[in-house]
């Protein structure tokens, strides 16, 4: 008798467990304390004790303990990062999005043809990076701190919102020498008469600013290559607007005048032959 009574104690005690398990798992899936999106940060160095004690001051978990748990099961860590907690979001799903650093990035678009006084600008305008676009050159970022046109990659990026500006430049160089090295390692020759990679950039970035149609971009080359072959000077307006505006590249709505082009600069291609620098 007593032995029935036993395993029949312990069956009750392993069907609560059971339920008991059930009931955690369905609120760790299921439930959630997240009224409206949630922008929560996690700084470096802080443990999960922490942030399951911030989340639940902040009534976006029923519990520490479940929360917890949910971050053992993800793997046990969490990384830090700022994170966009959309409405209805579970516990597990956050422990999920913490432990493998689904952090919020944003898209940096840097258009074709601008220069890097622009890119620079554009970078500084935009509310989801951090940081300044200027550094000393004794500063740890090194090259980013002296980049010039033609140094970085215009291309889509994702990064991680808040990063520093700095670290999209160096992305974006780092990015541009990645394509130099496969120009290079193809061994292409650059058509006559211009005679390495600088110079078929130099002539790539005046044929951008000319026309924004790739359509006409090949018949625009094709004129300025025949100008160079001839010796004749390129004539070319983009070159003299990166002298009136000291290489920003963009007279913001101001027309080009025939006395513009008189300017005395080295970037002048109606004052001097070849390429400009």
């Amino acid at each position: 008798m007593k032995k029935k009574t036993k395993k029949r104690i312990t069956k009750i005690i392993i069907g609560v467990v059971a339920i008991c398990l059930a009931v955690a798992f369905f609120a760790l899936q299921i439930w959630s304390g997240v009224s409206r999106p949630v922008v929560f940060v996690i700084k470096p160095g802080e443990n999960v004790s922490t942030v399951s004690a911030r989340l639940s001051k902040q009534h976006l978990i029923i519990s520490d303990s479940l929360f917890k748990l949910a971050v053992k099961f993800n793997g046990g860590k969490i990384q830090s990062g700022e994170y966009d907690i959309p409405r209805g979001t579970s516990a597990w799903r956050i422990a999920s999005m913490f432990s493998h650093g689904r952090i919020a990035t944003v898209k940096i678009v840097i258009p074709e043809g601008l220069t890097i006084l622009q890119i620079k600008h554009q970078l500084k305008e935009d509310k989801n990076l951090s940081g300044d676009v200027d550094c000393d050159k004794s500063s740890a970022w090194g090259v980013v701190c002296d980049l010039a046109d033609g140094d970085v990659f215009p291309d889509t990026y994702r990064v991680a919102r808040g990063t520093n500006r700095l670290a999209v430049l160096d992305l974006a160089h780092k990015k541009m020498n990645a394509v130099k090295t496969k120009w290079m390692l193809a061994r292409k020759n650059p058509p006559a008469p211009l005679r390495n990679w600088d110079e078929v950039l130099i002539l790539a970035s005046i044929v951008q600013k000319e026309t924004p149609k790739t359509s006409e971009m090949r018949i625009v080359a094709s004129v300025y290559l025949n100008r160079l072959r001839r010796g004749m000077r390129l004539q070319a307006d983009p070159t003299v607007v990166y002298a009136l505006t000291d290489g920003y590249g963009d007279m913001r709505g101001t027309p080009l005048l025939r006395d513009d082009l008189k300017i005395d600069s080295p970037y002048n291609t109606y004052r001097n032959n070849g390429l400009p620098p």
